[in-house]
Formats: C-alpha cells, sequence, structure tokens
C-alpha cells in the first residue's frame, strides 16, 4: 500500500468535522483470548453472563482465518483483513528480517525487527494513528506474550501500552514500575497479571490518560487451555479469574459514575480446538525441499505457510500441493488467485487467497489449514482438529473461526441478540462510529449498525449464504468454503473436506 493512502486517510480523518458531536463517551474493549462463544454461561462467568443479559450478544461472530493471535490483533486495529495490514500469522516469513526461518510474532522484539526492515510491521492505517489525527487517544494494556498487546499499538500513535514486561512511552514504563512495582511471573492460569493490568486500568489510566478508547487484552483461556485443556480444572478456574476482573472493572466504572458512559466491548480472538497432532506440515514439506548455495533449504514452513525461497517452480509446487491433498490430516489448502479471479486457487482443487483474504505481498505460495471434526472432548465441547498440541486454534474449522462479541453501553441495544454475520474486522469501523469519526476507505469491515440504538433492527438485516466447492482432476479431494454475506460484506463460515 503507499504512502499517498496513509497520508491521505490520516488527512480525511484529521480535517473532518462531524455535523453533531456525540456526548463524550468512553470506548473499552476487553479481548478475552481464546473465549469460545460456549464457555459464557451463568456457572462459569456469571458476570459476562449478566453483561451479555443486558446489552446486545452477536451470535454469528467470526474470527479473522487464519485464526491466531497477532493477525486478529491486526484485524482489530486496522478493520482490515492480512490481504491489506500484512501480518500473516503467530509465525510470519519476513525475508528483510530473516531469509531462513520464521519469526515468533508473540515476541515484542520480532515485531519491531519487522517494523524496522519494511518500514511498517502494519501495511494498513491503524486506529492509533486515525485517532491522533482527531486529536483523540488510545490505549492498549494486556497481560501475555509481549507482541499481543503491542500489535494494538504498534506505533504508538496515540496514547501507550502497558504490559508486566514493559510499557511504552518510556515515561510511562518508569510510572507504572513507581506506581505498581516488579511484575509478577506469568502463569496458567495467569491471574496475577491479569490483576496487575486491570489494576493499572482501573487506578492510573482512567484517571490520569483519560482516553477515548481503551484496548484490554487477557491472554486467559487461551494460555491455560493450550497447556492443560479446554476443559482442565485449571481452564475452568481460568474463565472464573477473567470473569472476575470483568467484574472488577464493571463495579468500579459504575461506583466512579463512568458506567453509563462507557461503551463496553468483550470480544475474543478466535474460538478453540481439542488437538490430536496428526498434521506435521514441516514433515510434509520436507520432501520436495531442495539445498539454496548457503545450504539451507529451499522451503520455509512458518505455521501453515509454505514458502518456496528460490526461483519459481510451478510443478514442484503442484506437486507439493498433491502430496498435501492425499493426507488425511491437512484440510483446507489456498493458493494464490488466478489471473481471471474466482474462488478456486492457482492449483487446482484449492481455494484462492482470495476467500481467506490473505493474498499480500507477505503472503507464501501455499496456506494450509488442518483437517477438523465434530468430535467432543471428554466434557462434551466439540471441535477438534489435527493441529500438534493439546488443544489451541489456527484453522477454518467452525469452532475456531466462531468466536464471541458482547457489547453493552449507552449506545448499543438492551437485551438483545443478533444472528447477522459480523467479524473482528468490524470492530475498528464501528468504534470510529462510536467516537463520531468517519471510517477511512482503507477499512474493509463494516460498521455493526444493527447493533446500535440508532441502527435497524438485526431481524431487518437480510443474510444470504453461499457455497464453493473446488476439486481434483479424479474428485479424490474436495473442498468446500461455506461464505454468509451480509451487508455487502462477505464472512468465511468454514471449510470442508472429503476424500474417496
Amino acid at each position: 500500500m503507499k504512502a499517498t493512502v496513509f497520508a491521505v486517510a490520516l488527512a480525511v480523518v484529521a480535517g473532518w468535522q462531524p455535523a453533531s458531536v456525540p456526548a463524550a463517551r468512553a470506548q473499552l474493549v476487553i479481548v478475552v483470548d481464546g473465549l469460545r462463544p460456549d464457555y459464557i454461561d451463568a456457572i462459569r462467568m456469571p458476570r459476562l453472563a449478566r453483561l451479555a443479559a443486558r446489552g446486545i450478544v452477536f451470535n454469528a461472530h467470526h474470527s479473522v482465518f487464519p485464526t491466531v493471535t497477532r493477525l486478529n490483533g491486526a484485524s482489530f486495529v486496522t478493520g482490515t483483513y492480512p490481504e491489506d495490514h500484512g501480518l500473516l500469522g503467530n509465525t510470519v516469513f519476513v525475508p528483510s528480517v530473516d531469509p531462513r526461518r520464521g519469526l515468533d510474532t508473540g515476541r515484542r522484539e520480532n515485531l519491531e525487527r519487522i517494523a524496522g526492515a519494511e518500514g511498517r510491521l502494519l501495511t494498513a492505517p491503524t486506529l492509533s494513528e486515525i485517532l491522533k489525527g482527531a486529536g483523540k487517544t488510545m490505549m492498549a494494556l494486556g497481560s501475555g506474550t509481549t507482541g499481543a498487546v503491542f500489535v494494538l499499538n504498534d506505533r504508538v500513535a496515540s496514547g501507550g501500552i502497558i504490559h508486566p514486561d514493559y510499557a511504552r512511552p518510556i515515561e510511562l514504563q518508569q510510572q507504572i514500575a513507581a506506581r505498581f512495582g516488579s511484575a509478577p511471573p506469568s502463569g496458567t492460569p495467569n491471574g496475577a497479571q491479569h490483576r496487575r493490568v486491570v489494576d493499572a486500568y482501573l487506578q492510573l489510566v482512567l484517571d490520569t490518560y483519560q482516553p477515548d478508547l481503551t484496548w484490554i487484552w487477557l491472554n486467559d483461556p487461551d494460555a491455560t487451555a493450550h497447556a492443560h485443556g479446554m476443559s482442565a480444572a485449571a481452564t475452568r478456574e481460568s474463565l472464573t479469574i477473567v470473569d472476575t476482573e470483568i467484574g472488577r472493572i464493571e463495579d468500579s466504572l459504575r461506583a466512579s459514575g463512568r458506567l453509563d458512559r462507557t461503551n463496553l466491548i468483550v470480544t475474543s480472538d478466535h474460538g478453540f480446538s481439542k488437538h490430536t497432532g496428526a498434521l506435521r506440515l514441516g514433515a510434509l514439506a520436507e520432501p520436495f525441499a531442495r539445498p539454496l548455495p548457503d545450504g539451507s533449504p529451499d522451503i520455509v514452513v512458518a505455521e501453515g505457510a509454505i514458502y518456496l525461497r528460490g526461483a519459481a517452480d510451478e510443478g514442484r509446487r503442484a506437486a507439493l500441493v498433491s502430496a498435501l491433498q492425499r493426507h488425511p490430516a491437512v484440510g483446507a489448502i489456498f493458493t494464490r488467485p488466478k489471473p481471471a479471479g474466482g474462488f478456486e486457487g492457482s492449483v487446482p482443487g484449492t481455494l484462492s487467497f482470495d476467500v481467506a483474504r490473505w493474498n499480500h505481498p507477505r503472503s507464501g505460495d501455499v496456506l494450509v489449514s488442518a483437517n477438523w471434526t465434530d468430535e467432543a472432548d471428554a466434557a462434551g465441547i466439540k471441535g477438534q482438529t489435527a493441529q500438534i498440541g493439546v488443544a489451541g486454534h489456527g484453522t477454518s474449522s467452525p469452532y475456531d473461526i466462531h468466536n464471541t462479541l458482547i457489547a453493552a453501553g449507552p449506545d448499543f441495544r438492551e437485551r438483545a441478540s443478533s444472528e447477522v454475520p459480523t467479524s473482528n474486522v468490524d470492530l475498528a469501523p464501528t468504534l470510529l462510529r462510536l467516537l463520531g469519526l468517519p471510517v477511512p476507505q482503507t477499512m474493509t469491515g463494516r460498521v455493526i449498525e444493527e447493533g446500535l440504538k440508532s441502527g435497524p433492527l438485526p431481524a431487518s438485516i437480510a443474510v444470504t449464504h453461499e457455497t464453493h466447492i473446488v476439486s481434483t482432476a479424479d474428485g479424490s479431494y474436495q473442498l468446500t468454503a461455506r461464505i454468509s454475506i451480509a451487508r455487502g460484506k462477505r464472512y468465511l463460515d468454514a471449510t470442508e473436506v472429503m476424500r474417496k
């Protein structure tokens, strides 16, 4: 994306004056990492269940695929898909930083290295930049990895970042250390770090900084479920801990007279599934690698993305894809679009990157999702994928794509629910609307009008569904994409694979 696009987008916001400015209201978004909608009930998460009952619940909310944390964090703050913002996964391959291997985006230092080498980490304007141009501020607080909260405000264009291990700008880091002392270690559950983050918001940010928009990212139940499983006692405990922090925030806002002036949104970055460990993508790709002059293999596997580093070799790419299509642990496969476009990718039997909204100059040659089933774990929680580890996310399974969105506050509908599809890319445009600011054309998400008191009723919004099927010439591998459409926007619901 050219620099002039950023300049125009930000200048529009900086120079725009609304016809009527709404009463000053704060926007608070709490991201509960890995929170499946079916985790929320009156037993496990009573405070969040009560918040949902007084506000509006979006029952058809979508994570952005690949359904991983930092990619979705980038979509939250740019209102775009990875095709525009360029942060393509939790592990990414950026040859200008490291030409041999992928980079873990959970580490802030790696994100800073990408920004240094590429000029920008995110190749789309961010909320922080837009708010700065409008004279408004945004704070991002978070527990867990240093990278997750950094993505929300990577350029610190306005406001700042607070994490147990660091803060930006430096003077804020000094202020945090002086007031709260040394950071507690992380854990599973991560209750001590969650408390510190919420304390920083309630005891410092609210009064001293008074931001127009605040993000609070709590890394449970994700971290605990990764380690112990979705139904483990530790994971149930992590839900209780997070719910308690949400309740503490709500109670403090009410006691200070701020609750009636705060739009409170609770969402998650993705869903979650049990893992079988059957898919080892690196091992499947390894036989197709060739040594480069420096001795390193010319294939890099970064999470589900496969990069062929040498000269273009369509025959080898097709052979690799064919091998993947035969492996039962492999689910959906995506490749670059055909010149004429369409849903099928450039390799027969694959979906186009455009279906996943993943077609960026930083994209690889092949994008792979693990296969999935409806199988339930011991506690009856459905959703299983072939990925490595105990449990996690990242696939185009409906259990990974379907995630949480709840909103309550003066601008949102009360005691309501919506079946209209929404996505994590829709939060940024909606937040700009709530702040009385225009939505720049760089954002491909939409304002969630039907969730607002001033908008149309959810039941009045037409929703249509499409099914697109691609297959190999012999029909041995058939791949289906299921898509919902609302208000002119397309949402990937899931993919399904059939083999014979």
